[in-house]
């Protein structure tokens, strides 16, 4: 008999974050004896090819600028309804290609409303399909806020019409669905926690202190206000001419181009400017201080290695969920905050002064097996059929 088959579908516009944690998830999932097809709709991350999955592209869609609503292709050009319509039928027949027993669709229907176009087609694809695969959401601990009215009715009349189970991606412990979602209870019978999410093919070491170490700088993938974040890095460690520690800051892939040569034009003394780097779970063993937004993936990591840090959340254009991220880490006494309205080189030179003088975070206990508890779970679901 051959092993079930998962057909995860992720789409990322901006941050490549979602598609990191789908395909960790996915990755488990084959190490559990599953049979995994990853699709990805977002623009393909070189060297991402999880151990044991099938990864299939799909003719990629990005956000530009950061503004959601304004979708474009690979070329920067904008999508219209032909490029919806070619693209919603690619996945549509890849989907009854392979026939799977579970499909997992990542964020939809809490997040990625403007990919309707093809999810709604796949989701009514999935409930007339005989026999009727396992349908599932996999989605991060912490939402978005959205204050439009009738939109968690919206969600959960969708959840209801299609979707049999949702994996919540983090610990009670640490944020619960119902913090961001505040009408959780009434899909409590399909919700499970599943820990929080991290990259488990190496060992993550653990902070030693690193008190004579560097200030580690890091922006995520490099799409979103990271520009301004290195820069002000820069003008912070200015700042702190007297101190010797070296500032060493990692730029992501998705930097507007040219932006990291004329970052690099404009490096103070004490400043080592790099892209980022496979072994960053050791560079932040070995920093002092960490300096970075508050992503899912980049907060993981400073929950699993337990160094001090500064968080500087994006919160543009009315995005909340790294905002909320960042304060939920300063309640608990893992990072100090700097809230963007308050980004200044002064203000964050003073931060990382007030973080390397004080103690080290308290080591916490959060679950951090996501990944296979999720696979765990869908396996368990189907050998059950509950569902």
């Amino acid at each position: 008999m051959s092993a079930p088959r998962v057909f995860f579908y992720v789409q990322y516009l901006q941050g490549v974050g979602h598609l990191h944690r789908a395909a960790h998830i996915a990755a488990a999932m084959a190490r559990a004896g599953l049979h995994v097809d990853l699709v990805s709709g977002g623009v393909p991350v070189p060297g991402l090819v999880p151990d044991g999955v099938n990864v299939h592209q799909l003719p990629p869609i990005r956000c530009r600028d950061g503004d959601f609503s304004d979708l474009v292709g690979a070329d920067g050009a904008p999508i219209d309804g032909t490029f919806r319509d070619l693209r919603r039928d690619a996945l549509l027949d890849l989907f009854r290609r392979k026939h799977p027993a579970v499909l997992i669709v990542e964020a939809f229907p809490f997040g990625r409303r403007q990919m309707r176009f093809e999810l709604v087609p796949l989701l009514e694809a999935a409930r007339d399909t005989s026999p009727r695969p396992l349908v599932v959401c996999s989605v991060r601990d912490v939402l978005q806020t959205n204050k439009k009215p009738g939109r968690a009715r919206e969600t959960l009349d969708v959840l209801d019409r299609f979707f049999d189970r949702v994996l919540v991606h983090g610990d009670p412990a640490f944020a619960r669905l119902d913090m961001t979602f505040p009408r959780a209870s009434e899909i409590a019978e399909k919700v499970q926690h599943t820990g929080l999410v991290g990259d488990f093919s190496r060992d993550t070491p653990v902070s030693d202190g690193g008190e004579d170490g560097e200030v580690l700088v890091s922006a995520g993938g490099g799409a979103t206000r990271s520009e301004v974040l290195l820069r002000t890095a820069m003008q912070a460690r200015a700042l702190r001419s007297a101190d010797n520690r070296v500032w060493r800051l990692l730029a992501g892939p998705n930097l507007p181009s040219g932006t990291f040569e004329a970052l690099g034009a404009h490096k103070p003394d004490g400043v080592i400017l790099e892209a980022n780097r496979s072994d960053f779970p050791d560079l932040l063993a070995a920093c002092a201080l960490s300096v970075s937004q508050a992503g899912y993936n980049t907060v993981v990591d400073l929950l699993r290695c337990g160094c001090r840090s500064v968080l500087v959340p994006y919160a543009a254009r009315g995005e909340t969920e790294q905002l909320t991220r960042a304060r939920r880490m300063e309640e608990l006494g893992l990072a100090h905050l700097v809230g963007p309205e308050a980004l200044s080189p002064e203000t964050l030179a003073n931060t990382v002064d007030s973080a390397l003088a004080g103690p080290r975070p308290k080591p916490v206990s959060l679950d951090v097996g996501g990944a296979k508890k999720s696979a765990e779970l869908v396996s368990s679901w189907l050998a059950n059929q509950r569902y």
